[in-house]
Protein backbone atom coordinates (compact mmCIF):
# COMPACT_ATOMS: atom_id res chain seq x y z
CA UNK A 1 0.00 0.00 0.00
CA UNK A 2 0.94 3.39 -1.17
CA UNK A 3 2.26 5.73 2.26
CA UNK A 4 1.00 9.15 2.50
CA UNK A 5 2.03 11.72 4.38
CA UNK A 6 0.06 14.28 6.47
CA UNK A 7 1.31 17.52 7.87
CA UNK A 8 -0.31 19.04 10.85
CA UNK A 9 -2.94 16.68 11.78
CA UNK A 10 -3.07 16.58 15.49
CA UNK A 11 -5.42 13.92 15.64
CA UNK A 12 -3.74 11.39 14.06
CA UNK A 13 -0.32 12.23 15.31
CA UNK A 14 -1.78 11.50 19.22
CA UNK A 15 -2.99 8.28 17.87
CA UNK A 16 0.02 7.21 15.77
CA UNK A 17 2.02 5.48 19.06
CA UNK A 18 -1.08 3.47 19.80
CA UNK A 19 -1.71 2.68 15.94
CA UNK A 20 1.40 1.57 15.27
CA UNK A 21 2.93 -0.62 18.54
CA UNK A 22 -0.48 -2.67 19.79
CA UNK A 23 -2.29 -2.79 22.88
CA UNK A 24 0.44 -4.64 24.47
CA UNK A 25 3.22 -2.03 24.21
CA UNK A 26 5.39 -0.39 27.13
CA UNK A 27 5.14 2.87 25.77
CA UNK A 28 3.32 5.71 27.59
CA UNK A 29 2.09 8.88 25.72
CA UNK A 30 1.68 12.61 27.34
CA UNK A 31 -1.35 13.68 27.96
CA UNK A 32 -3.96 14.61 24.74
CA UNK A 33 -3.94 18.27 26.02
CA UNK A 34 -0.21 18.21 27.29
CA UNK A 35 1.15 17.14 23.87
CA UNK A 36 -1.04 19.46 22.07
CA UNK A 37 0.55 22.68 23.81
CA UNK A 38 4.25 21.49 23.67
CA UNK A 39 3.64 21.34 19.94
CA UNK A 40 1.59 24.62 19.74
CA UNK A 41 4.76 27.36 18.16
CA UNK A 42 2.44 29.67 19.89
CA UNK A 43 2.04 28.82 23.32
CA UNK A 44 5.33 27.11 23.86
CA UNK A 45 8.07 29.49 24.36
CA UNK A 46 10.47 27.68 22.92
CA UNK A 47 9.43 28.65 19.98
CA UNK A 48 8.57 32.38 20.85
CA UNK A 49 5.53 32.22 17.69
CA UNK A 50 8.24 31.31 15.11
CA UNK A 51 7.71 28.71 12.18
CA UNK A 52 10.07 26.58 14.30
CA UNK A 53 9.00 22.95 13.95
CA UNK A 54 6.38 21.10 12.10
CA UNK A 55 4.44 17.50 12.81
CA UNK A 56 3.81 14.80 10.11
CA UNK A 57 2.32 11.36 9.91
CA UNK A 58 1.94 8.44 7.56
CA UNK A 59 -1.14 7.03 6.42
CA UNK A 60 -1.80 3.81 4.39
CA UNK A 61 -5.05 1.94 4.15
CA UNK A 62 -7.13 4.21 6.46
CA UNK A 63 -4.50 3.60 9.29
CA UNK A 64 -2.09 5.63 10.82
CA UNK A 65 1.29 3.94 10.88
CA UNK A 66 3.63 6.73 12.36
CA UNK A 67 4.46 9.95 13.02
CA UNK A 68 7.81 12.50 13.89
CA UNK A 69 8.43 15.74 14.48
CA UNK A 70 11.05 17.90 12.69
CA UNK A 71 11.92 21.18 14.63
CA UNK A 72 14.90 23.39 15.56
CA UNK A 73 16.59 24.84 18.59
CA UNK A 74 17.77 28.12 18.02
CA UNK A 75 19.60 28.64 21.44
CA UNK A 76 21.17 25.69 20.97
CA UNK A 77 22.63 26.23 17.60
CA UNK A 78 23.63 29.72 18.74
CA UNK A 79 25.35 28.34 21.81
CA UNK A 80 27.44 25.42 20.03
CA UNK A 81 28.07 26.90 16.74
CA UNK A 82 25.82 24.63 14.89
CA UNK A 83 23.09 24.43 12.17
CA UNK A 84 21.25 21.03 13.31
CA UNK A 85 18.05 20.47 13.09
CA UNK A 86 16.12 17.98 15.41
CA UNK A 87 13.59 15.02 14.90
CA UNK A 88 11.25 13.97 18.15
CA UNK A 89 8.60 11.96 18.73
CA UNK A 90 9.61 9.42 16.14
CA UNK A 91 7.05 6.81 16.89
CA UNK A 92 6.57 4.09 13.75
CA UNK A 93 4.83 0.41 13.38
CA UNK A 94 7.54 -2.06 11.51
CA UNK A 95 7.55 -0.23 8.27
CA UNK A 96 10.43 0.75 6.46
CA UNK A 97 8.69 2.51 4.00
CA UNK A 98 6.48 4.56 6.74
CA UNK A 99 10.12 5.44 8.37
CA UNK A 100 11.53 6.77 5.31
CA UNK A 101 8.50 8.61 4.38
CA UNK A 102 8.21 10.55 7.49
CA UNK A 103 12.21 10.64 8.14
CA UNK A 104 12.31 12.30 4.60
CA UNK A 105 10.00 14.95 5.30
CA UNK A 106 11.94 16.13 8.31
CA UNK A 107 15.19 16.00 6.62
CA UNK A 108 13.62 18.13 3.52
CA UNK A 109 12.20 20.21 6.26
CA UNK A 110 15.52 20.93 7.32
CA UNK A 111 17.20 21.57 4.37
CA UNK A 112 14.52 24.30 3.64
CA UNK A 113 16.10 26.07 6.26
CA UNK A 114 19.69 25.11 5.73
CA UNK A 115 20.43 23.27 8.37
CA UNK A 116 23.14 20.38 7.54
CA UNK A 117 22.41 17.17 10.65
CA UNK A 118 19.45 16.05 11.81
CA UNK A 119 19.68 14.22 15.11
CA UNK A 120 16.89 12.88 17.62
CA UNK A 121 14.78 11.87 19.42
CA UNK A 122 14.46 15.58 21.09
CA UNK A 123 11.15 15.52 22.82
CA UNK A 124 11.59 18.52 22.43
CA UNK A 125 14.98 19.89 23.66
CA UNK A 126 18.09 17.88 25.53
CA UNK A 127 16.38 19.48 28.67
CA UNK A 128 13.09 17.22 28.11
CA UNK A 129 13.03 13.53 26.63
CA UNK A 130 15.70 12.78 24.38
CA UNK A 131 17.15 9.31 22.37
CA UNK A 132 16.14 6.08 20.81
CA UNK A 133 15.81 3.41 23.09
CA UNK A 134 18.52 0.49 22.45
CA UNK A 135 18.45 -1.17 25.30
CA UNK A 136 16.39 -2.51 28.21
CA UNK A 137 13.02 -3.20 26.15
CA UNK A 138 11.19 -5.26 28.48
CA UNK A 139 11.41 -2.46 31.05
CA UNK A 140 8.27 -0.05 31.79
CA UNK A 141 9.42 3.64 31.59
CA UNK A 142 8.77 5.76 34.61
CA UNK A 143 7.17 9.51 33.91
CA UNK A 144 9.72 11.86 31.26
CA UNK A 145 11.36 8.40 30.06
CA UNK A 146 11.52 7.56 26.66
CA UNK A 147 10.33 4.34 25.57
CA UNK A 148 10.63 3.03 21.65
CA UNK A 149 10.52 -0.66 20.95
CA UNK A 150 13.37 -2.65 19.10
CA UNK A 151 12.06 -1.85 15.55
CA UNK A 152 12.60 1.62 15.71
CA UNK A 153 16.34 2.00 15.87
CA UNK A 154 16.54 -1.00 13.20
CA UNK A 155 14.31 2.00 11.08
CA UNK A 156 16.83 4.52 11.75
CA UNK A 157 19.79 2.24 10.93
CA UNK A 158 17.99 1.59 7.62
CA UNK A 159 17.39 5.20 6.92
CA UNK A 160 20.93 6.17 6.93
CA UNK A 161 20.78 6.95 10.90
CA UNK A 162 24.05 6.41 13.15
CA UNK A 163 24.03 5.79 16.77
CA UNK A 164 25.79 8.29 19.09
CA UNK A 165 26.03 9.61 22.32
CA UNK A 166 25.10 6.84 24.58
CA UNK A 167 23.06 7.72 28.01
CA UNK A 168 21.47 5.49 30.66
CA UNK A 169 18.51 5.58 32.72
CA UNK A 170 18.50 4.52 35.79
CA UNK A 171 15.89 2.85 38.79
CA UNK A 172 16.95 2.60 42.52
CA UNK A 173 14.95 -0.37 44.65
CA UNK A 174 13.88 1.50 48.16
CA UNK A 175 12.62 -1.84 49.39
CA UNK A 176 16.41 -3.15 49.68
CA UNK A 177 18.27 0.82 49.93
CA UNK A 178 19.60 1.85 53.35
CA UNK A 179 19.23 5.54 53.27
CA UNK A 180 22.06 5.43 56.15
CA UNK A 181 24.35 4.24 53.28
CA UNK A 182 24.41 7.66 51.67
CA UNK A 183 25.70 9.15 55.18
CA UNK A 184 29.06 9.54 55.14
CA UNK A 185 31.43 11.81 57.23
CA UNK A 186 31.07 15.32 55.06
CA UNK A 187 27.30 14.98 55.27
CA UNK A 188 27.12 14.75 59.12
CA UNK A 189 29.13 17.16 59.04
CA UNK A 190 26.66 19.68 56.86
CA UNK A 191 23.62 18.39 59.29
CA UNK A 192 25.58 19.07 62.53
CA UNK A 193 26.95 22.63 61.46
CA UNK A 194 23.55 23.81 61.79
CA UNK A 195 23.26 25.82 58.76
CA UNK A 196 22.16 23.66 56.32
CA UNK A 197 17.83 23.26 56.13
CA UNK A 198 15.63 21.11 54.27
CA UNK A 199 12.77 23.29 52.44
CA UNK A 200 9.70 21.76 51.89
CA UNK A 201 8.66 21.60 48.54
CA UNK A 202 4.61 21.97 48.82
CA UNK A 203 1.49 23.52 46.97
CA UNK A 204 2.42 27.22 49.23
CA UNK A 205 5.59 26.69 48.73
CA UNK A 206 5.65 25.94 45.41
CA UNK A 207 5.91 29.17 43.32
CA UNK A 208 9.17 30.45 45.47
CA UNK A 209 10.32 26.67 45.35
CA UNK A 210 10.51 26.18 41.33
CA UNK A 211 12.08 29.83 41.25
CA UNK A 212 15.44 28.48 43.53
CA UNK A 213 15.19 24.90 41.34
CA UNK A 214 15.07 27.24 38.35
CA UNK A 215 17.95 29.34 39.11
CA UNK A 216 19.98 25.78 40.69
CA UNK A 217 19.00 24.03 37.17
CA UNK A 218 20.85 26.56 34.89
CA UNK A 219 23.65 26.87 37.35
CA UNK A 220 24.72 23.36 38.07
CA UNK A 221 23.60 22.37 34.60
CA UNK A 222 25.91 24.83 32.93
CA UNK A 223 28.88 22.49 32.10
CA UNK A 224 26.55 19.60 31.08
CA UNK A 225 27.03 18.64 27.05
CA UNK A 226 24.21 20.05 25.19
CA UNK A 227 22.47 22.08 27.85
CA UNK A 228 20.93 24.83 26.68
CA UNK A 229 19.97 27.62 29.50
CA UNK A 230 15.92 27.38 30.30
CA UNK A 231 14.55 31.35 30.42
CA UNK A 232 11.58 31.43 33.00
CA UNK A 233 8.75 31.02 30.81
CA UNK A 234 10.51 27.68 29.54
CA UNK A 235 10.83 26.17 32.94
CA UNK A 236 7.50 27.70 33.81
CA UNK A 237 6.05 26.25 30.88
CA UNK A 238 6.88 22.72 31.89
CA UNK A 239 6.56 22.86 35.00
CA UNK A 240 2.97 24.61 34.87
CA UNK A 241 0.60 21.57 36.52
CA UNK A 242 3.01 20.34 39.05
CA UNK A 243 0.95 21.74 41.60
CA UNK A 244 -1.80 19.69 40.65
CA UNK A 245 0.85 16.80 40.90
CA UNK A 246 2.99 16.92 43.43
CA UNK A 247 3.94 14.92 46.09
CA UNK A 248 5.37 17.05 49.13
CA UNK A 249 7.01 14.56 50.95
CA UNK A 250 9.24 14.15 48.35
CA UNK A 251 10.85 16.87 46.59
CA UNK A 252 13.29 19.21 48.63
CA UNK A 253 15.26 22.33 48.13
CA UNK A 254 18.37 22.41 50.67
CA UNK A 255 19.49 25.80 51.88
CA UNK A 256 22.59 26.80 53.50
CA UNK A 257 21.71 29.72 56.30
CA UNK A 258 18.75 30.76 54.24
CA UNK A 259 20.02 30.66 50.74
CA UNK A 260 19.08 27.69 47.91
CA UNK A 261 22.36 26.12 47.25
CA UNK A 262 20.39 22.49 45.70
CA UNK A 263 17.48 20.60 44.99
CA UNK A 264 15.74 17.38 44.40
CA UNK A 265 12.13 17.68 42.28
CA UNK A 266 10.35 14.26 42.33
CA UNK A 267 6.58 12.85 41.15
CA UNK A 268 5.38 10.27 41.95
CA UNK A 269 5.23 8.12 38.44
CA UNK A 270 2.37 8.82 36.48
CA UNK A 271 2.71 6.08 33.62
CA UNK A 272 0.27 4.34 35.18
CA UNK A 273 -2.22 6.79 35.85
CA UNK A 274 -1.69 7.92 32.16
CA UNK A 275 -2.19 4.05 30.88
CA UNK A 276 -5.27 3.78 32.50
CA UNK A 277 -7.04 7.05 31.02
CA UNK A 278 -5.62 6.38 27.42
CA UNK A 279 -3.73 9.64 27.91
CA UNK A 280 -7.19 12.00 27.96
CA UNK A 281 -8.91 13.19 30.58
CA UNK A 282 -12.42 12.04 30.52
CA UNK A 283 -15.29 11.69 32.96
CA UNK A 284 -13.74 8.63 34.25
CA UNK A 285 -10.67 10.29 35.18
CA UNK A 286 -11.18 11.59 39.13
CA UNK A 287 -12.29 7.94 39.16
CA UNK A 288 -9.06 6.57 37.95
CA UNK A 289 -6.48 9.36 39.52
CA UNK A 290 -8.37 8.25 43.26
CA UNK A 291 -7.25 4.66 42.73
CA UNK A 292 -3.68 5.39 41.67
CA UNK A 293 -3.40 7.92 44.66
CA UNK A 294 -4.26 4.41 47.03
CA UNK A 295 -2.07 2.21 45.01
CA UNK A 296 1.28 4.31 43.32
CA UNK A 297 4.34 2.57 44.59
CA UNK A 298 6.91 4.58 42.49
CA UNK A 299 8.17 7.71 42.20
CA UNK A 300 10.46 10.01 39.38
CA UNK A 301 13.07 12.12 40.09
CA UNK A 302 13.33 14.84 37.14
CA UNK A 303 16.07 16.98 38.05
CA UNK A 304 18.53 16.85 40.82
CA UNK A 305 21.12 19.47 41.16
CA UNK A 306 23.65 21.73 42.99
CA UNK A 307 25.44 25.36 42.96
CA UNK A 308 28.65 24.52 41.81
CA UNK A 309 30.81 26.16 44.63
CA UNK A 310 29.35 23.22 46.46
CA UNK A 311 30.28 20.81 44.66
CA UNK A 312 32.56 17.88 46.27
CA UNK A 313 31.03 19.53 49.70
CA UNK A 314 28.33 16.34 50.29
CA UNK A 315 25.46 18.03 49.65
CA UNK A 316 23.91 16.12 46.92
CA UNK A 317 24.13 12.65 48.70
CA UNK A 318 22.69 14.52 51.80
CA UNK A 319 19.95 15.52 49.78
CA UNK A 320 19.35 12.20 48.46
CA UNK A 321 19.43 10.88 52.23
CA UNK A 322 16.56 12.98 53.34
CA UNK A 323 14.46 12.09 49.46
CA UNK A 324 14.83 8.40 49.16
CA UNK A 325 14.11 8.40 53.21
CA UNK A 326 10.92 10.49 53.09
CA UNK A 327 10.22 7.81 50.12
CA UNK A 328 10.35 4.81 52.00
CA UNK A 329 8.29 6.51 55.01
CA UNK A 330 5.69 7.42 52.08
CA UNK A 331 5.41 3.74 50.84
CA UNK A 332 7.26 4.11 47.40
CA UNK A 333 8.70 1.08 46.45
CA UNK A 334 11.08 2.23 43.54
CA UNK A 335 12.11 6.11 42.26
CA UNK A 336 13.53 6.33 38.43
CA UNK A 337 15.77 8.53 37.32
CA UNK A 338 15.50 10.56 33.92
CA UNK A 339 18.60 10.06 31.03
CA UNK A 340 22.51 10.24 32.14
CA UNK A 341 24.94 10.62 29.29
CA UNK A 342 28.19 7.88 29.84
CA UNK A 343 29.97 10.81 29.38
CA UNK A 344 28.49 12.50 32.84
CA UNK A 345 30.79 10.53 34.67
CA UNK A 346 30.58 12.06 37.98
CA UNK A 347 26.54 11.74 37.85
CA UNK A 348 26.87 7.88 36.65
CA UNK A 349 29.31 7.64 39.84
CA UNK A 350 26.34 8.90 41.94
CA UNK A 351 24.00 6.93 40.62
CA UNK A 352 26.04 3.73 40.87
CA UNK A 353 26.89 4.85 44.89
CA UNK A 354 23.42 5.43 45.86
CA UNK A 355 22.36 1.51 44.48
CA UNK A 356 20.37 2.72 41.32
CA UNK A 357 21.14 -0.18 38.14
CA UNK A 358 20.85 0.69 34.45
CA UNK A 359 17.30 0.62 33.59
CA UNK A 360 17.45 1.84 30.07
CA UNK A 361 20.11 2.09 27.18
CA UNK A 362 19.81 5.05 24.83
CA UNK A 363 21.25 6.69 22.22
CA UNK A 364 20.99 9.89 19.96
CA UNK A 365 20.50 8.84 16.30
CA UNK A 366 22.05 11.37 13.36
CA UNK A 367 22.05 11.58 10.00
CA UNK A 368 24.37 14.42 7.51
CA UNK A 369 22.14 15.99 5.21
Amino acid sequence: MMVTIRRGDFDAFFAAPFEAYGRQTLYVSPMRNDLQRFLSVRENPLFSGRDDLAFFTAHAGGRVLGRITAHVHRASNERYGQKRGLFGYFDCADDADAARALLGEAEAWARERGLDELIGNFNLTAMQQAGVQTGGFEQAPYTDQIYSPPHVMKLLEGAGYRAEFPMSTTALDLTTIDPAMLLGPKQRALLASGDYAFAPVDRKTLPARLKDAHAILNASFADNPMFVPLSWEEFEFQARDMKTIIDPRISVVMQRRGEPIGAVIAIPDLNPLVRATGARFKLTTPWHYLRYRLTRTRAVIIFQGVLPAYHGEGVNPLMLHHVVSAMKAAGYRSVGGTWIADVNRASLRQAEKAGARQLHRLHLYRKVL
